[in-house]
């Protein structure tokens, strides 16, 4: 794994890379891994107390030969490292260029590490979801496929809608108290200045219309259910036919927090008070990685 920075006009910005240990020759997808708020790239990958789900991104950068890049988030006015979203009325995000940012790093990667400018992809978490958002938007040319976990449109928005048609994978818990399914606040009584938010069907209306996809899903299952998801349970939704072409897909997680689903990664007891419970039917990052898998930027 590779620990470095990249100088930007907002000064040194950091972020940690991950290779395969036997790349293949040829050109590798890019993947963008992105935090939540007060979380860090190190969290990202496993390197800190609190073990998370999408630690299993290096598992699959080694196994499927894949560039995987962890970037940090810049601190806002509560001292917390965060992205500066698409939320007008967060008013503890930083006010870096996170776009500049991201898109120096896609530069990067294709100039010195050989990743397929057609195969790039961002998955983010809470905050981290809400950016890949601002990246779909505002990268949208530049990207195969877009994921968010916990994360909806703004009810206030500082960017445009989305212009650009882009495969996009909503992952959300119906209970989830900091980024309400329903909208409306974010964060709660345990955050202030975090912005509001619009309902997550609402936000997946807005990238299926985007895509001139059907209202009526193509696809509608219940998953399997684990005994370790407790009381939660997760829903599959898929618009769009081809894995090859423009898709939404949906996994309504019912009862779940504000968590990353996660079979083999199992948070902390506490997480459960803190954040809601967390359901253990899939994997959130193998769940992208094959959706993301056959998409292409044309």
């Amino acid at each position: 794994m590779t620990s470095a920075d990249i100088q930007r006009p907002e000064g040194a910005r950091h972020y940690l890379m991950a290779e395969p240990q036997q790349p293949a020759a040829g050109k590798r997808p890019l993947v963008l891994i992105l935090h939540g708020h007060a979380g860090s790239a190190n969290l990202v990958f496993g390197r800190e107390r609190l073990r998370v789900p999408m630690q299993q991104w290096l598992a699959i950068a080694d196994r499927e030969q894949l560039l995987v890049i962890a970037p940090d988030g810049a601190k806002g006015s509560d001292n917390k490292a965060g992205w500066n979203d698409c939320r007008a009325d967060a008013s503890t995000s930083p006010k870096t260029d996170d776009v500049g940012f991201i898109g120096a790093l896609i530069d990067k990667a294709i100039a010195e590490h050989n990743a397929d400018p057609s195969r790039i992809y961002v998955m983010g978490m809470s905050n981290g979801g809400g950016m890949t958002y601002r990246l779909g938007v505002e990268l949208g040319s530049r990207l195969a496929g877009i994921a968010a976990m916990a994360a909806v449109w703004p009810a206030k928005s500082l960017c445009a809608a989305p212009s650009t048609p882009l495969p996009v994978m909503v992952i959300h818990g119906t209970a989830d108290k900091i980024v309400p399914y329903g909208g409306g606040e974010i964060g709660g009584m345990m955050l202030r200045g975090r912005g509001t938010s619009l309902p997550v069907e609402q936000t997946l209306s807005l990238w299926r219309k985007l895509d001139q996809l059907p209202d009526a899903p193509t696809q509608d299952a219940a998953l399997p259910h684990h005994k370790e998801s407790g009381d939660t349970s997760a829903h599959r939704y898929v618009w769009g036919s081809d894995p090859h072409g423009l898709q939404v897909e949906f996994f309504k997680v019912a009862k779940g927090g504000h968590t990353e689903p996660s079979i083999r990664h199992r948070l902390q007891w506490y997480a459960d008070i803190l954040l809601g419970a967390q359901n253990a039917d899939f994997e959130s990052a193998e769940e992208a990685w094959r959706f993301f898998r056959d998409k292409r930027r044309q």
